[in-house]
C-alpha cells in the first residue's frame, strides 16, 4: 500500500490581501459602562423624579458658587449684615425714611407693610413646616451656615417673602421707591443664599408669594383707606 500525502492546511494570514496591504487591527470594544449617561430633555420629561434631581443639583451648585462671593472678610460681614438687618432691624430705618419723606401722612404706607408683614409671618412657617425642605448647609458638608438659622427648614424664603410684601404697598404709593426696594431684595436674596441657608428656588418662591399675597391686600386697603 502506498502511504497517503500529507494533508497541508494553509491558513490565511489577516495580512494576505490583495495588493499586499495590510488589514487594520480591530480595535477593542468600546465599554459603554464606562461613559456617564447623559440626561436628554426626552428622558427629563419622562421621568418627573429625574428632572426634579436634576433642579435639586443646579440649585445646590448655585449656592456654592455664591457662597464663594462671602468667602472673604468682607463679603462675610455683608453677607451676615445683610442677613440679620433682613430679620426686621432694616423696617425700622424704612419707616424712618417713609416718615422723613411723606411726613405724618407715611403712616399709611408704614401701616400696610406691617398688615403684609404680619400675614407674611402667620402663613410662611405653615409653608415650611409642610415642605420641610433642608437647608444647604445640612445637604452639602462643604457648605457651611454664617449665623444661626431661626428654623430648621428653607423652602420659602421668609425672609424674602416678608420684604417683598412689606415693600409692595410702599412702591405701590411711592413708585419712585421702586430702585431703592428693588436693590434692598436683591441684597437680601444674595446674603441669605451666600449664608448657605436658603437656595435659589427658596427666595424665588418667597419674592413670588410675597407679592402674590401683599399686592391684593395692598389693592384693598388703598381701596377702602
Amino acid at each position: 500500500m502506498t502511504a497517503e500525502p500529507p494533508v497541508v492546511t494553509y491558513v490565511k494570514s489577516v495580512n494576505d490581501t490583495p495588493g499586499g496591504r495590510q488589514q487594520p487591527e480591530p480595535t477593542s470594544p468600546i465599554h459603554l459602562e464606562s461613559f456617564t449617561p447623559r440626561r436628554s430633555a426626552w428622558s427629563l420629561l419622562r421621568q418627573p423624579s429625574l428632572w426634579l434631581q436634576t433642579l435639586q443639583e443646579a440649585d445646590l451648585e448655585l449656592v456654592r458658587i455664591l457662597s464663594r462671593t462671602a468667602h472673604s472678610s468682607i463679603g462675610r460681614l455683608c453677607a451676615i449684615g445683610i442677613s440679620k438687618l433682613g430679620n426686621g432691624w432694616v423696617y425700622i430705618p424704612l419707616a424712618i425714611v417713609i416718615l422723613a419723606c411723606w411726613g405724618l401722612s407715611g403712616y399709611k404706607l408704614i401701616l400696610f407693610g406691617c398688615i403684609n408683614a404680619g400675614v407674611t409671618h402667620s402663613l410662611y412657617p405653615l409653608l415650611k413646616r409642610r415642605y420641610r425642605r433642608r437647608r444647604p448647609f445640612l445637604i452639602d458638608p462643604e457648605l457651611s451656615s454664617l449665623l444661626a438659622t431661626l428654623d430648621e427648614h428653607s423652602f420659602p424664603s421668609g425672609h424674602t417673602m416678608t420684604m417683598t410684601a412689606v415693600l409692595t404697598p410702599i412702591v405701590m404709593l411711592w413708585p419712585s421707591f421702586a430702585i431703592p426696594a428693588a436693590l434692598m431684595l436683591l441684597c437680601l436674596a444674595w446674603s441669605r443664599v451666600a449664608t448657605a441657608h436658603h437656595y435659589p428656588s427658596d427666595v424665588i418662591a418667597g419674592g413670588l408669594l410675597g407679592f402674590g399675597l401683599g399686592y391684593p391686600i395692598a389693592l384693598g386697603l388703598i381701596a377702602i383707606w
